[in-house]
């Protein structure tokens, strides 16, 4: 259960705005899936920008954001692979001083992220998914795709493109954005299709 604490309300998942319910959404185990329904909350519950259906269930992937009370408050959902967890974030305003001097590169030739002046090398998996997706930028690159591109050693499975779980799938995109960032590539993923790298410069 997520909602709002109070002293009768203990959510598993607690917050203390008042725009969030003390009972906002639960998020249950259905046949080894998470499937998320919002209570009949007062100000609504978003998936991927979508507003949930009272009472209605909502399969969860990996990378879904799901925003309460109008997007006072944004959680990115993910299955956890063995010692991850399930990230959740608080959004709040930026301050001036909060944004890097200097914003992420990265040298595609090199294979390699420069964040904070730091590099970052990025393995074989990485590459080929983020260079197919800036190659795509903008525009959806569907999980055969990437799994041809990614895994293209692996052997054929009953759909004819590599024999690629979405547990591999989810774990490498949540690698990335754990690594580098969530900014610094900005992968949104469109729920049993496949993803997308919003425009950038990098």
């Amino acid at each position: 259960m997520v909602g709002r604490a109070s002293a009768a309300n203990s959510p598993d998942v607690a917050f203390t705005n008042t725009f969030i319910s003390r009972n906002h959404f639960v998020i249950r185990k259905e046949r080894q899936k998470a499937v998320l329904y919002d209570s009949g909350s007062r100000h609504g519950t978003e998936i991927n920008g979508v507003r949930a259906v009272a009472h209605t269930p909502y399969p969860l992937e990996t990378g879904d954001m799901i925003k309460l009370a109008k997007g006072l408050t944004v959680i990115q959902f993910s299955y956890s692979f063995g010692d991850q967890t399930l990230e959740m974030e608080p959004i709040r305003l930026a301050e001036p001083g909060d944004l890097p001097s200097v914003q992420p590169t990265v040298d595609w030739e090199k294979r390699e992220c420069v964040i904070d002046g730091k590099r970052i090398a990025m393995s074989e998996k990485e590459y080929l998914f983020l260079q197919l997706l800036q190659d795509h930028s903008g525009r959806l690159v569907s999980i055969p795709v990437i799994k041809q591109a990614v895994w293209p050693d692996r052997n054929p499975g009953p759909d004819g493109s590599p024999d690629v779980t979405m547990d591999e799938l989810n774990a490498l995109i949540y690698r990335i954005r754990k690594k580098y960032g969530r900014d610094t590539f900005p992968i949104r993923a469109v729920r049993g299709s496949g993803y997308i790298m919003d425009n950038q410069s990098t």
